[in-house]
């Protein structure tokens, strides 16, 4: 088999081996779990995902994953197969849905586990007012998305303790990457520049997150837990302006986020600032990253759009 060119970013990586029984099951397969499909199929592993609509289903059945619908199809049967499981689903009100449905099931299969990664948020270190922030840090989400992530990371990290599971927690910046970025706001004349001085940002492309992603597979450490993130932190309207700047198309315009009309959602995002260092991926996993700042990211999703 040719060598890809995900075998040629690690300084000294160990390939991930070709199909040997290797069985991915994803729960919750979205943005990233796709990138990270992308990596591992033509590598001949089996990858099994599951989404909560059956068109979703027909599509990711047509990239090569075995897709259920879930809740609803059975897959305790692929649990007890699976050697890799990949949670990506969100945490509700009552804490993590896969836990509350197939935790049994996890536990029973917990020995026969290769690898287990936790998709998690950089929003369970809360607000550092625009501070820097490891994985040693103590946790203190000051936003609800980020107090659900928090109290998700100790359900499983308690199961990994009763059972052995070899647990591995990924604490993502916010992602983008081709389909999920700027530049169609500012296409559509939507985008603008909320200003908040002092505010600033970590992000990661999906395809380093893939990256980061494959590389704990290779190298596992149960019970690590990795920042995934890029090298620069950067206030938001910055990026904005950027991209613009790529399109060739006028800068939006600044507003101060108190003059900003702006979703309880997206106002949340404003509420806490943080700088998210990402030594850990580096000096454990021999990761270099493809795009280690937005310049560099963003100017990659454009031209994969234009190709």
């Amino acid at each position: 088999m040719n060598v890809m060119k995900t075998d040629l970013i690690f300084p000294g990586f160990r390939r991930i081996p070709d199909y040997m029984g290797n069985l991915m099951l994803s729960l919750g397969h979205g943005y990233s779990a796709q990138a990270l499909a992308r990596i591992l199929l033509p590598r001949r592993w089996r990858f099994a995902g599951t989404t909560r609509t059956p068109d979703n289903a027909v599509r990711l059945n047509a990239t090569g994953i075995h897709a259920l619908v879930w809740p609803g199809d059975d897959i305790h049967e692929l649990i007890g197969k699976a050697t890799h499981l990949l949670i990506s689903a969100a945490p509700g009100d009552m804490g993590d849905p896969v836990i509350a449905e197939v935790g049994t099931s996890i536990a029973a299969a917990a020995r026969n586990l290769e690898w287990v990664g936790y998709l998690s948020t950089t929003g369970v270190y809360g607000d550092r007012d625009g501070g820097w922030v490891d994985e040693t840090d103590t946790l203190s989400p000051s936003t609800k998305r980020g107090r659900a992530r928090m109290d998700a990371e100790r359900q499983w990290q308690a199961l990994a303790t009763e059972t052995a599971l070899p647990l591995h927690i990924f604490r993502l910046a916010g992602i983008y990457g081709p389909g999920r970025g700027p530049f169609e706001k500012i296409r559509r004349g939507t985008a603008r520049r909320i200003l908040k001085p002092g505010q600033v940002f970590s992000r990661i492309h999906v395809d380093d997150i893939a990256r980061i992603l494959a590389a704990s597979i290779n190298q596992p450490k149960p019970g690590a837990i990795y920042n995934v993130c890029d090298d620069t932190p950067a206030p938001p309207e910055d990026v904005i302006g950027y991209a613009a700047e790529l399109l060739d198309t006028a800068i939006p315009p600044t507003i101060h986020i108190d003059d900003a009309t702006l979703t309880p959602m997206a106002r949340s995002f404003y509420a806490e600032s943080k700088r998210v260092r990402n030594d850990r991926i580096k000096r454990e996993l021999g990761v270099e990253l493809l795009y280690p700042d937005y310049r560099s990211g963003l100017k990659a999703v454009l031209e994969s759009e234009r190709n």
